[in-house]
């Protein structure tokens, strides 16, 4: 019993730390799968979605702490104990999510690793068996460390984490796991190779022959049944290949102009995925940055979700030099999590990103 403890403690500390951190360089995207989760048609908790960051940072830094209180051995009970009600959450959240298919991807670990709703709530099954083995067998959590070792240990965790925090809340996330990181070219990105599996379907054709019917199931072709047809189901049996970028469109009038603005050698893109909730002040600084950009042969234009007549008012309040144009706001949420922030591409590939925050940073050739 013991070396199963020993073997648990050391498993479930170290996937909670690093699930935690995944989340905790990325907490507005950890916010926006929470957003996901609170919506109507999942768990219909709307008035959760306004407090979906600050609840973000609480469970992703209660995670690294908790990692850490278990690997030293510090209180042990509450540390057992809270591990063991948050798996029993996310357990439930993950097989909701995969028994009624609500949520495509849990974000446990961010966009890191993807994972299937199946897979996420086998990885919890698992992860509620070894906390429940820790559970019974508390008396052999011990520790090496000194009371006020174990506490200057788990009070710096937390002092980490909140500085970590605070430091990719107001730039953007140290790591970039992202398929719109810097280097990557969003025309490869949307490409499907020649030899990607493809997605299998498979169908149930449903026919009256006399007096009764029949179902004759095949992968697509339509069968030879000497009887009426009624209808037919049909069921993806195998997913094809998805390329990580596959929702990205620069529209203007009903009109998408992604290719051409993919060729241009100095592209600069002002994304703002919901004008109505951007840092206002911000768009001085930009129409600055913008300004002499467009004096330099850039071309630049605004990226948003919202409608004309709160793009014309803030282009209006501000004198904004560019037109915006229309984006899915998912994707831009995924492209920045700066609202607004700024791209710089170079014939498709991004050079350069920064946040509203940064943008002395920004180096234009």
């Amino acid at each position: 019993m013991r070396i199963l403890v020993t073997l648990s403690r050391i498993i479930v500390g170290i996937l909670f730390i690093i699930s935690g951190f995944i989340k905790l360089n990325d907490p507005v995207g950890f916010s926006f799968k929470l957003e996901e989760y609170f919506s109507q048609g999942v768990l219909d908790l709307p008035f959760l979605m306004p407090y979906a960051l600050a609840i973000s940072l609480f469970v992703v830094i209660l995670e690294v702490v908790l990692g850490v209180m278990l690997l030293v051995g510090f209180r042990v009970k509450f540390t057992v104990w809270s591990l063991l009600l948050m798996i029993v959450f996310f357990t439930f959240l993950t097989f909701y999510s995969a028994y009624f298919n609500k949520v495509t991807d849990c974000g446990c670990f961010g966009d890191a690793i993807k994972l299937t709703p199946w897979e996420s709530f086998t990885k919890d099954v698992v992860l509620l068996f070894l906390i429940l083995v820790l559970f019974i067998g508390q008396k052999h959590i011990t520790s090496v460390f000194s009371p006020m070792a174990k506490r200057i240990i788990t009070g710096l965790a937390l002092v980490g984490c909140v500085v970590f925090a605070n430091y990719v809340l107001n730039h953007l996330p140290a790591i970039d796991f992202r398929p719109y990181k810097i280097g990557a070219n969003i025309e490869e990105g949307m490409g499907v190779p020649d030899d990607a599996p493809k997605a299998i379907y498979e169908y149930a054709w449903r026919f009256k022959v006399g007096d009764t019917e029949k179902i004759v199931v095949t992968q697509g072709e339509y069968p030879s049944v000497d009887g009426e047809f009624l209808d037919v189901e049909t069921t993806e049996i195998q997913e094809g290949y998805e390329p990580p970028i596959h929702d990205f469109t620069i529209e203007k009038n009903g009109e998408d102009q992604t290719a051409s603005f993919l060729q241009e050698e100095k592209l600069i893109m002002v994304v703002a995925y919901d004008l109505a909730k951007s840092k206002g002040d911000a768009f001085g600084d930009i129409k600055k940055v913008t300004d002499t950009a467009s004096k330099q042969g850039y071309t630049v234009i605004g990226m948003s979700a919202s409608g004309g007549a709160l793009v014309s008012q803030v282009v209006a309040a501000h004198q904004l030099d560019f037109d915006f144009y229309f984006t899915d706001e998912t994707t831009l949420k995924t492209i920045t999590r700066s609202n607004p922030g700024i791209l710089v591409l170079n014939r498709g590939t991004i050079v350069e990103k920064v946040h509203h925050n940064d943008l002395e940073d920004l180096r234009l050739d």
